[in-house]
């Protein structure tokens, strides 16, 4: 009888034991929300505000480069040529209308003793004004070819990566036709879509925990970066095909997007990623969303 009580003694306790198992694992789930999703870098394609021939190309793809750094160079002989009568006109009409300025301040008091009339006052005047305007008809133009020359140069608008090179020297190109693409360094964030059920246990500005498939040699763990929830649709959406399964292709999911601050040179477009959202803490990070977070 002594043993058998002991035997079922042990058997309560290993039953209590694995009820007890499977609540904490399963409390402890319930307590993080894991997502998937797929890095997003903004692109921009970069080309020239004028038309011409390409004479040089400075960078190739996968060259990183620094805002202001130039980048390609259109051949600029005729612009040149351009401004140098731009400027040339500025003169000529600066000249005429110092002239014209002086013989109306010569002669303007003259009206008031009759010694001309009012009619040769009026044409003092009105070609006074009129050479005034060519003038700065002229300064417009001049301003405008001169910027016409500056756009014969191709500068990175901001931090990046080349990630595509278009054209090559000698190319004909048009006013606007892209000569590079080129994948900004910032801001750097993840697509993901979250179930209506979850919704609630979510919110704008809520710290998460990103892993990438990639293992960090280093360490031997999945490599990790630390997000921020920067924005929440406010309209349902079905399951995008992408991340259909028989299961999930009717359900409605909310996109969220996810902005990561500690950005390296692993983090590369369309690279799946795992996102774990710490239910239990639900604080906010410190950081500031970066500038442009929501759309």
């Amino acid at each position: 009888m002594k043993k058998k009580a002991i035997i079922l003694v042990l058997l309560i306790l290993a039953i209590g034991g694995t009820i007890g198992y499977l609540y904490f694992k399963n409390r402890k789930v319930t307590d993080e929300l894991t997502l998937y999703g797929n890095i997003e870098i903004r692109q921009v394609d970069l080309s020239f505000q004028v038309s011409g021939k390409i004479e040089k190309m400075l960078k190739e793809e996968g060259d990183s480069v620094k805002a202001g750094e130039l980048l390609a160079v259109l051949d600029d002989k005729d612009y040149r040529t351009n401004l140098e009568k731009a400027e040339a006109d500025v003169e000529k009409t600066s000249a005429i209308k110092s002239d014209a300025e002086a013989k109306f301040n010569r002669n303007a008091p003259l009206v008031d003793d009759n010694t001309i009339s009012k009619q040769d006052y009026d044409t003092l005047l009105n070609n006074k004004n009129r050479v005034k305007a060519d003038y700065d008809g002229a300064v417009a133009q001049r301003n405008f070819a001169r910027n016409q020359l500056d756009y014969t140069r191709l500068y990175a608008p901001e931090e990046g990566i080349i990630m595509i090179r278009v054209q090559e020297p000698g190319t004909n190109v048009a006013k606007g036709q892209p000569v590079y693409t080129m994948a900004k360094t910032k801001p750097v964030w993840v697509r993901a879509y979250v179930n209506e059920t979850d919704l609630g246990n979510i919110k704008y500005g809520q710290s998460v925990k990103v892993y990438t498939d990639t293992t960090d040699p280093k360490t031997g763990q999945k490599r990790e970066y630390t997000g921020q929830i920067g924005y929440i649709s406010p309209v349902a959406e079905f399951t995008p095909k992408t991340v259909q399964s028989a299961d999930t292709r009717t359900n409605l999911v909310y996109r969220i997007r996810v902005y990561i601050y500690d950005i390296d040179e692993y983090l590369r477009q369309g690279m799946p990623v795992t996102i774990k959202v710490d239910l239990a803490e639900n604080d906010n990070l410190s950081n500031p969303l970066p500038q442009g977070a929501g759309e």
